[in-house]
């Protein structure tokens, strides 16, 4: 049997150096479609992704271009279109990367719906950034013409912030599992998965205006499809404590508990919800690991990237 590996791939991470046109996005998910590849042969693989930067420039346009006959989409619908735009790029690239070595992929996208609770405290305090980066000033200005809620970014820039609310549940955990049982390569819970909330009386599912932690999403994920392994494949190799100071260091193996007195090292929107979900995946059983796509290879294996057991 495989072993079964979760890859949660960040936002920024398929949208380098400020890139922002589809072709040099589609060149990194090529890049992702190669690894995926070499991975295939050891690993059942299912992946998620982040949307930060694609969702923000998907708002840009949709409230940019928005008129009385076309209104702008929500921010929820505008989710489920970054989805799509990325699960595409995905697809493309891992059957291109089976194609260049004479096979043929098994590779399925799947538009997802995650539940979160609609009295979650994250709906009164928006900390997921999204979107470009912006100077102070132009960031708030843009707050008070557009009623947005703007912070500082881990030391890049300002950027518009939206609420974040945890993952309960996927709406379509059924059909993935059934997917990935059957050797398919999935695609889910993309950009941390459409938020939506069930009702009380009857059920039934509503979306909500919000943008879920794709590495928590990633780590529910896993947990449901029963993966031994979870990865947020971030920018850097490694967690690190000190980050961007003479004194950096990289941590290498280290269990939930040991890393537990680091986590105030790591930085809200940025390196924290990567550590926070490989030490809760790690907390229930299974391998927590934090790398970059150049080590992944090498830190599946153990020998490479933050490695966190329990």
């Amino acid at each position: 049997m495989k072993k079964r590996v979760v890859l949660a791939f960040g936002g920024n991470a398929l949208q380098k150096n400020g890139e922002v046109t589809a072709e040099a996005q589609k060149k990194i998910a090529n890049e992702v479609g190669e690894a995926i590849y070499e991975l295939s042969s050891e690993y059942g693989i299912v992946i998620a992704h982040g949307n930060g930067p694609q969702v923000g420039n998907i708002l840009i346009h949709e409230e940019g271009a928005a008129s009385e006959k076309a209104p702008a989409m929500p921010l929820e619908t505008a989710v489920a279109m970054s989805q799509g735009q990325i699960g595409y790029w995905l697809t493309q690239a891992i059957n291109n990367a089976f194609i260049k070595n004479g096979k043929q992929a098994k590779v399925a996208s799947v538009v997802s719906q995650v539940v979160v609770d609609k009295n979650d405290p994250a709906f009164d305090d928006p900390s997921k950034p999204i979107g470009q980066f912006y100077d102070e000033e132009t960031a708030r200005k843009l707050a008070k013409e557009k009623g947005w809620t703007v912070k500082e970014d881990a030391g890049r820039g300002w950027r518009r912030v939206v609420p974040s609310p945890r993952p309960i549940d996927i709406v379509e955990k059924k059909t993935i599992i059934e997917l990935v049982e059957d050797g398919i390569i999935v695609i889910a819970a993309g950009g941390g998965g459409i938020p939506v909330y069930r009702t009380k009386v009857l059920k039934r599912i509503k979306g909500v205006d919000a943008v879920i932690d794709k590495d928590f999403a990633g780590e529910k994920l896993a947990e449901l499809v029963k993966a031994n392994i979870f990865v947020s494949v971030t920018a850097v190799p490694n967690a690190c404590i000190k980050f961007g100071t003479p004194e950096q260091e990289a941590i290498g193996r280290i269990s939930a508990k040991e890393m537990e007195k680091y986590l105030p090292e790591f930085k809200a929107g940025s390196m924290l919800p990567k550590v926070q979900a490989a030490m809760m995946f790690a907390e229930k059983g299974g391998t927590g690991i934090i790398t970059d796509i150049e080590h992944l290879k090498e830190a599946l294996k153990g020998k490479a990237g933050t490695i966190i057991t329990k």
